[in-house]
């Protein structure tokens, strides 16, 4: 049993828009799976095994585990066969928590991603099924925000980081040099991410801070987590 999975459409997905997170998790000693459901190609200057190259070194910056399943990029759909390769996945990782992509977005891929994980959340579940692995339900479900729109969302939450957390998240973002480093389309990226991490951490009088969005009520068991 894993603690949480973070679900993207790509590769880079995660490290986007929660990737400061993720390395504040293994620091402090969670065990985390990133899960692609694409490879990210093609693009503009990338190929798959240059993806897959970057995609590892990502995850080691930030100390995660990462696995990439088949579906394809740019036609990603919410398909029986999509929602069945990821709920196999939950169901061998046991994950507590899932984390997914955001659900309004320009770009197809992330909309349907959504959808996907959602409902693999609940297929991983299934008792009488063809699926390999155990049943298994996720306690808990949240959305982190890497999209193609310029939203302005209110968070149900912003988690606070370190500056160590926020470097890890650049050196990960780096390692993708085929999307960030070699394309112009891309160079602001990493600056931005940087940006908006000082953002949402001043809005909790933090250094910097990741936004999340919960599907369900969040409970605490004391006041005194809320201070």
């Amino acid at each position: 049993m894993i603690d949480a999975m973070c679900i993207g459409a790509h590769p880079d997905d995660v490290e986007i828009g929660m990737g400061a997170t993720v390395a504040k998790m293994v620091r402090e000693g969670w065990d985390i799976a990133i899960v692609d459901l694409t490879n990210g190609e093609p693009t503009p200057h990338g190929t798959p095994e240059l993806r897959a190259r970057e995609s590892a070194r990502a995850a080691e910056a930030l100390g995660a585990q990462r696995r990439t399943l088949s579906q394809p990029n740019r036609y990603l759909f919410d398909s029986v066969e999509a929602r069945k390769e990821l709920a196999e996945c939950i169901r061998e990782l046991r994950p507590r928590i899932l984390f997914l992509p955001y659900s309004t977005d320009a770009h197809p891929d992330h909309i349907a991603a959504s959808s996907i994980a959602t409902a693999a959340r609940f297929y991983a579940k299934f008792t009488k099924t063809d699926m390999a692995g155990e049943p298994f339900y996720p306690a808990r479900v949240y959305r982190y925000m890497a999209v193609h729109l310029s939203l302005v969302v209110e968070p149900s939450f912003i988690v606070a980081v370190e500056p160590e957390d926020v470097q890890r998240k650049v050196h990960a973002l780096e390692a993708y040099e085929s999307q960030f480093g070699v394309n112009p389309a891309n160079s602001q990226i990493v600056p931005m991410m940087q940006q908006l991490a000082a953002v949402w951490g001043s809005r909790i009088g933090a250094s910097a801070g990741e936004p999340f969005y919960a599907l369900e009520p969040v409970g605490v068991s004391s006041v005194s987590a809320l201070v």
